[in-house]
Protein backbone atom coordinates (compact mmCIF):
# COMPACT_ATOMS: atom_id res chain seq x y z
CA UNK A 1 0.00 0.00 0.00
CA UNK A 2 1.66 3.14 -1.09
CA UNK A 3 -0.05 6.46 0.77
CA UNK A 4 1.11 10.20 0.13
CA UNK A 5 2.83 11.71 2.76
CA UNK A 6 1.44 13.38 5.67
CA UNK A 7 1.20 17.59 6.07
CA UNK A 8 1.68 18.39 10.11
CA UNK A 9 0.08 21.53 10.82
CA UNK A 10 0.95 24.17 13.14
CA UNK A 11 0.97 27.91 14.16
CA UNK A 12 4.50 29.50 13.94
CA UNK A 13 5.50 32.66 16.21
CA UNK A 14 7.43 35.09 14.44
CA UNK A 15 8.54 38.50 14.46
CA UNK A 16 8.72 40.95 11.10
CA UNK A 17 11.69 43.33 10.49
CA UNK A 18 9.88 46.57 12.57
CA UNK A 19 9.93 43.95 15.76
CA UNK A 20 6.30 43.15 15.34
CA UNK A 21 4.86 39.54 16.49
CA UNK A 22 2.44 37.76 14.11
CA UNK A 23 1.08 34.04 13.76
CA UNK A 24 1.02 32.12 11.08
CA UNK A 25 -0.32 28.52 10.00
CA UNK A 26 2.14 26.32 8.43
CA UNK A 27 2.45 22.83 7.29
CA UNK A 28 5.30 20.49 7.77
CA UNK A 29 5.49 18.12 4.97
CA UNK A 30 8.95 16.99 4.27
CA UNK A 31 7.98 13.30 5.42
CA UNK A 32 9.80 10.48 4.41
CA UNK A 33 8.61 6.41 5.08
CA UNK A 34 11.49 4.81 6.90
CA UNK A 35 12.19 3.91 10.50
CA UNK A 36 13.49 5.68 13.25
CA UNK A 37 16.13 3.03 13.70
CA UNK A 38 16.82 -0.25 15.73
CA UNK A 39 14.21 -2.69 15.05
CA UNK A 40 10.93 -0.11 14.70
CA UNK A 41 8.95 -0.68 11.62
CA UNK A 42 9.04 2.40 8.67
CA UNK A 43 6.86 5.50 9.52
CA UNK A 44 6.29 8.53 8.55
CA UNK A 45 9.59 11.10 9.78
CA UNK A 46 9.80 14.39 9.32
CA UNK A 47 13.54 14.83 10.45
CA UNK A 48 14.02 18.60 11.59
CA UNK A 49 17.40 19.21 13.35
CA UNK A 50 19.84 17.54 15.21
CA UNK A 51 21.59 19.21 18.35
CA UNK A 52 21.63 20.46 21.61
CA UNK A 53 17.80 20.77 23.03
CA UNK A 54 16.00 20.56 26.14
CA UNK A 55 12.94 19.16 27.12
CA UNK A 56 10.44 20.08 29.68
CA UNK A 57 6.95 19.95 30.33
CA UNK A 58 4.47 22.74 32.15
CA UNK A 59 1.40 22.67 33.93
CA UNK A 60 -0.12 25.90 33.00
CA UNK A 61 -2.78 26.47 36.57
CA UNK A 62 -6.58 27.32 35.32
CA UNK A 63 -6.95 31.25 35.06
CA UNK A 64 -2.93 31.66 34.29
CA UNK A 65 -2.19 34.58 32.03
CA UNK A 66 2.03 34.93 31.39
CA UNK A 67 1.88 39.11 30.63
CA UNK A 68 3.75 40.26 27.60
CA UNK A 69 7.11 38.53 26.84
CA UNK A 70 9.42 36.49 24.10
CA UNK A 71 9.53 32.93 24.11
CA UNK A 72 13.17 32.72 25.92
CA UNK A 73 14.15 30.40 23.44
CA UNK A 74 13.45 29.16 20.13
CA UNK A 75 10.76 26.03 21.33
CA UNK A 76 8.07 23.85 20.23
CA UNK A 77 5.60 23.55 22.35
CA UNK A 78 2.58 21.01 21.90
CA UNK A 79 -0.36 21.02 24.21
CA UNK A 80 -0.76 17.52 25.69
CA UNK A 81 -4.31 18.33 28.05
CA UNK A 82 -6.63 21.52 28.58
CA UNK A 83 -6.66 24.26 26.18
CA UNK A 84 -4.37 27.91 26.14
CA UNK A 85 -4.06 30.71 23.88
CA UNK A 86 -1.30 33.13 21.98
CA UNK A 87 -1.67 36.51 21.09
CA UNK A 88 0.85 38.42 19.24
CA UNK A 89 1.12 42.25 19.02
CA UNK A 90 -0.75 42.06 15.75
CA UNK A 91 -3.69 41.59 17.98
CA UNK A 92 -4.09 37.58 16.59
CA UNK A 93 -4.74 35.27 18.88
CA UNK A 94 -5.29 31.70 18.56
CA UNK A 95 -6.93 29.35 20.53
CA UNK A 96 -4.97 25.50 20.78
CA UNK A 97 -6.01 21.98 22.22
CA UNK A 98 -4.52 18.59 22.52
CA UNK A 99 -2.50 17.56 20.06
CA UNK A 100 -1.96 20.80 18.63
CA UNK A 101 1.40 22.45 17.81
CA UNK A 102 2.89 26.01 18.08
CA UNK A 103 6.63 26.99 17.10
CA UNK A 104 7.69 30.07 18.96
CA UNK A 105 10.02 31.70 17.31
CA UNK A 106 9.31 35.42 18.45
CA UNK A 107 13.00 36.99 19.81
CA UNK A 108 13.81 40.13 18.71
CA UNK A 109 10.48 41.65 19.51
CA UNK A 110 10.49 45.38 19.87
CA UNK A 111 8.21 46.87 22.48
CA UNK A 112 5.18 49.00 20.85
CA UNK A 113 3.73 52.38 22.11
CA UNK A 114 1.41 50.27 24.50
CA UNK A 115 4.14 48.62 26.38
CA UNK A 116 3.90 45.19 24.17
CA UNK A 117 6.34 42.83 23.46
CA UNK A 118 6.73 39.45 22.21
CA UNK A 119 3.37 37.83 22.87
CA UNK A 120 1.11 36.71 25.73
CA UNK A 121 -0.04 33.44 26.91
CA UNK A 122 -2.71 32.37 29.04
CA UNK A 123 -5.50 28.92 30.21
CA UNK A 124 -8.68 29.16 28.27
CA UNK A 125 -11.53 27.65 29.98
CA UNK A 126 -11.92 26.47 34.23
CA UNK A 127 -8.66 23.55 33.92
CA UNK A 128 -5.06 23.70 33.77
CA UNK A 129 -3.22 23.25 30.42
CA UNK A 130 0.02 20.91 30.19
CA UNK A 131 2.13 21.75 27.79
CA UNK A 132 5.60 19.63 26.43
CA UNK A 133 8.27 22.61 25.23
CA UNK A 134 11.12 21.51 23.21
CA UNK A 135 13.87 24.46 23.47
CA UNK A 136 16.45 24.74 20.66
CA UNK A 137 19.37 25.99 20.16
CA UNK A 138 19.80 29.70 19.65
CA UNK A 139 20.89 29.27 16.08
CA UNK A 140 16.78 28.91 15.23
CA UNK A 141 16.32 32.23 17.09
CA UNK A 142 13.74 34.49 15.27
CA UNK A 143 13.21 31.86 13.14
CA UNK A 144 10.28 32.54 10.31
CA UNK A 145 7.81 30.85 8.66
CA UNK A 146 8.62 28.74 6.43
CA UNK A 147 12.16 27.76 8.24
CA UNK A 148 11.12 24.54 8.61
CA UNK A 149 10.88 22.65 5.25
Amino acid sequence: MTADPPKLAYWHVWTDDEGVTHQARCELSDFVMRSMGGKAAPQWNDHLLTGETSVLFCVLPAGWIGDWHENPKPQWIVVVSGRWFVETMDGMRVEMGPGEVSFGGDQGAKTDAQGRVGHRSGTVGDEACALMVVQLDDAWSGARPGAFK
